[in-house]
């Protein structure tokens, strides 16, 4: 496995709840997708959840060698988790140009929360 980049992002929860219960609908739309939106939204933890998949894109961004800015959407990361232990990074946009060009083919992903904090590390791969 060659690997091109390592990306780590911890998350307070409690500024995600204050995010979603200030702003909701349009910090929702510029920063999850709608099945991103509704995996967190349908667990117990939804908050907890809501951070760990905000870390993980974060983590994917740096990663892939960079930091989310304006310009850069958001939902070119979507974070999939039809397993819990194997959530799943899918790059498009904008993002999926910039992995191409560093030649990435794929970003291994794991995350994990408690009540206070969500983490999330991502490593890039070459491929």
């Amino acid at each position: 496995m060659d690997i091109a980049g390592i990306g780590t992002h911890i998350m307070e929860c409690a500024r995600v709840k204050r995010l979603i219960e200030g702003h909701a609908d349009k910090f929702m739309r510029e920063v999850y997708t709608e099945a991103e939106a509704r995996y967190c939204r349908d667990r117990s933890h939804s908050t907890e959840y809501y951070a760990a998949v905000w870390a993980a894109k974060e983590a994917t961004f740096r990663a892939l060698g960079f930091k989310w800015k304006r310009g850069i959407d958001w939902r070119d990361v979507e974070i999939l988790c039809a397993s819990a232990i194997e959530p799943k990074a899918v790059v498009t946009g904008v993002t999926r140009d910039r992995m191409e060009a560093r030649g990435v083919g794929d970003v291994l992903l794991t995350f994990s929360y408690c009540r206070l904090f969500a983490t999330a590390t991502a490593i890039a791969v070459r491929g």
